[in-house]
């Protein structure tokens, strides 16, 4: 597999509020052995849906960008887990330096003077390098939850590499500042039975890259894989993500994990009951849905995106484009799916837009003395564009004669429309 090291390279990092990422500049790789499995497990699925085998990827590339919301992340991540009375005994969790007892995770204290500490999360397994997830990936198959077919969810929150060569091809780094791109991680997918679905939450730095997962080897020249895979992104593959922060108090933390495991679970991280994101009122919360909470919920810059969005969106011409921003924002209304509604009717609300007027007739934003940061308004505002876009290019699709993209799509969507 493709095999990175960051040595020669300058790693950007932000010390407050963003996530850090930095810039490929080569797509050299090395073979790399792989020395660890992960655990067999017996236990039967619940029902028909199977539970899934959770995998949690974390931590920063070395200490000096490991920072204490990245673990408070993962301890979140268990929290959501036990709201939706799913076992802890299911999930496996690599984070940094793993239990070797050193301090690596970057705080501020009380008087803003920074700090280390040991990593302390429950049922940690072990370290984050590109070996352990490798086997884990490796292996999964194999389990007893991999022979039954049980779905994977992988969650990721840590820093991101942007491939300067490719921005198709971004990568996660992983402790001791070793790379794993889309193409290691689809590569490794395309060797899962067709019947195992896959589903990723990633949180980093140009993470939007990873909807690429959906192609044979994260390539989006080659076709769609077979596999049942989906994934939701804190951003678009071009821009950095918020959220990686040294402070302590996750009352301040605004940023795509919280929003999204809050609609997920419909408590936030205090513990505090949320509006439910039951928008198509099932009786349940799927991934779609905690992802359009997001889009809402989230006062940062991000650009929230998933697989199908990014598929309809790379099918769009500028023509198209426009036709589709130049209608009345509530003539989309009736052709979107109720999360989609919700998203379109909230952003349009808090950007003050007349559902009458077309978004091409509508102004950009301003910030105000009493309104959001100017870069929260801009985000509103792209969010809102894409999701038109996303309404408008799947009326299309769904109205031509395409058969070929229509299933294409269909698959994308029942993968999204999954849940815990």
């Amino acid at each position: 597999m493709r095999h990175h090291r960051l040595s020669s390279l300058l790693l950007a990092i932000a010390a407050l509020g963003v996530t850090a990422g930095i810039t490929l500049q080569s797509r050299s790789s090395t073979s790399t052995g792989v020395d660890s499995t992960i655990a067999d497990s017996d236990s039967p699925s619940t029902n028909s849906a199977q539970a899934p085998a959770f995998l949690v990827v974390a931590g920063g590339g070395a200490p000096r960008y490991n920072e204490i919301a990245l673990e408070k992340n993962v301890r979140y991540f268990q929290r959501t887990l036990a709201y939706l009375e799913q076992s802890l005994a299911e999930v496996t969790i690599f984070f940094a330096n793993g239990n070797d007892g050193q301090a690596t995770i970057r705080y501020l204290d009380p008087r803003g003077t920074e700090r280390f500490k040991v990593p302390d999360i429950d049922a940690l397994t072990g370290a984050a390098t590109q070996d352990n997830v490798q086997a884990w990936l490796d292996t999964y198959p194999q389990t007893a939850k991999g022979r039954k077919h049980c779905p994977a969810f992988m969650y990721f929150t840590g820093h991101g590499a942007r491939n300067s060569s490719d921005a198709d091809n971004n990568a996660m780094i992983l402790w001791e500042e070793a790379l794993m791109s889309v193409q290691d991680l689809a590569t490794a997918l395309d060797q899962w039975p067709t019947e195992t679905p896959f589903v990723t939450m990633m949180a980093q730095c140009y993470s939007g890259s990873f909807a690429n997962l959906v192609y044979e080897g994260g390539d989006p020249a080659r076709p769609v894989a077979p596999q049942s895979r989906c994934g939701f992104f804190a951003t678009v593959k071009t821009r950095p993500s918020v959220g990686c922060t040294p402070l302590v108090n996750e009352a301040d933390y605004r940023d795509y994990s919280s929003s999204f495991f809050a609609g997920l679970s419909g408590r936030d991280r205090l513990g505090e009951a949320v509006a439910s994101a039951d928008y198509n009122d099932d009786g349940a919360v799927s991934y779609a849905e905690a992802h359009a909470f997001a889009k809402v919920d989230g006062e940062t810059s991000d650009w929230p995106i998933s697989t199908s969005e990014t598929w309809l969106q790379r099918q769009v011409s500028t023509t198209e484009e426009t036709a589709i921003l130049d209608v009345p924002i509530q003539d989309w209304l009736n052709q979107a799916r109720p999360e989609q509604r919700f998203v379109i009717t909230s952003l349009s609300t808090r950007l003050g837009y007349p559902l009458t007027t077309s978004f091409n007739a509508s102004p950009a934003p301003q910030a105000q003395f009493f309104s959001p940061p100017q870069e929260v308004l801009t985000a509103y505002h792209q969010r809102l564009r894409m999701e038109l876009l996303n309404v408008g290019m799947e009326d299309a699709i769904r109205s031509g004669e395409d058969a070929a993209a229509i299933a294409v799509l269909e698959q994308l969507l029942a993968c999204e429309a999954g849940s815990w």
